[in-house]
Parts: C-alpha cells; sequence; structure tokens
C-alpha cells in the first residue's frame, strides 16, 4: 500500500476557507429566503381554507339537490291508475 501524500498547507488553508465560507453562505441565504417562504405558506393555507369551504358548501348544495329530487320521486305517483286505463289496449 502507498503511504498517503502530505497535502500542502496552503491547499488545505483553501479548503477549509472555502467550507467555512460556503456555511456563512447557505446561513445568510437561508435567513433571506425564510421569510419568503413563511409568506407563501400563509397564502397557500389561505387558498386551502378558501378551496375547502367552497368543497364543502357545494357538497352541501349536492346533497340538498338530492334530498329534494327523492322526495319529489317520492311523493309523485308514478304509477296513477288513470294513466293505465285511459289508454286503450291495442290487443
Amino acid at each position: 500500500m502507498v503511504p498517503p501524500v502530505a497535502v500542502s498547507p496552503l491547499i488545505k488553508t483553501a479548503r477549509y476557507s472555502a467550507l467555512i465560507a460556503g456555511i456563512i453562505y447557505g446561513k445568510q441565504r437561508y435567513e433571506y429566503l425564510k421569510p419568503l417562504g413563511a409568506e407563501d405558506k400563509r397564502i397557500a393555507e389561505e387558498e386551502k381554507k378558501a378551496l375547502d369551504e367552497k368543497i364543502r358548501i357545494q357538497k352541501e348544495i349536492e346533497a340538498n339537490q338530492e334530498t329534494q329530487t327523492l322526495q319529489q320521486i317520492c311523493t309523485e305517483n308514478l304509477f296513477s291508475t288513470s294513466e293505465w286505463t285511459s289508454k286503450s289496449s291495442p290487443w
């Protein structure tokens, strides 16, 4: 096996400097984007609440319409005897 190669102190310093600079940049970028993301999240929640309310109202309207239709069907006399007796039989 080959022994490890000694890395130049200049290269080590440059690598650690780049690492620290990246960490600092990432923290600053995160702090900049955090309020923007919170605002987007708040807006999305409001839109979802409005959409959920709209869907709930639509379902309620459909249920009421279905109930009214069923009541109308049940109260109608679909097979009244006058319909059957007034028509003359072809036989």
